[in-house]
């Protein structure tokens, strides 16, 4: 949704937000989610031309302001990053494993893995294996 001066909000941090750069011109941007403060948001930028970002801001917010051109600020400064494209990422862990809870393996099937890895640690046991599969 665009903001008065006709910028689109691409993401907000709370708290600490770190910036690395990494080899190929990107600059990748890490920390918590102000919506969600338990899932890490991570914004990285390729192919940037400009932007002095410094290794830390705290509670961050980018928007876009035209094609490749992105705002970060950080009150009371901002940065400018112009860059080919930018990926949003989210943490999404904890609420899939929420929505999906793990499901107990059954008792037969840990342990016929368990007989197995224990037969193929021994020399023994793997001669049992060979000679049952016809070898």
């Amino acid at each position: 949704m665009p903001d008065p001066n006709g910028e689109h909000l691409v993401a907000t941090f709370s708290g600490v937000v770190t910036g690395t750069r990494t080899t190929g011109a990107a600059l990748t941007l890490t920390g918590a989610a102000r919506d969600v403060p338990a899932e890490r948001l991570v914004l990285t930028f390729t192919g940037v031309a400009s932007g002095d970002v410094p290794a830390a801001v705290t509670d961050a917010r980018v928007t876009l302001v035209d094609g490749q051109t992105y705002r970060l600020e950080s009150p009371p400064a901002h940065w400018l990053i112009r860059a080919r494209a930018l990926h949003v990422h989210r943490d999404v862990r904890a609420e899939f494993f929420r929505a999906v809870p793990s499901r107990r393996v059954p008792l037969g099937k840990r342990l016929f893995w368990r007989a197995l890895l224990w037969l193929v640690a021994r020399r023994s046991g793997l001669r049992l294996l060979g000679a049952l599969r016809g070898r």
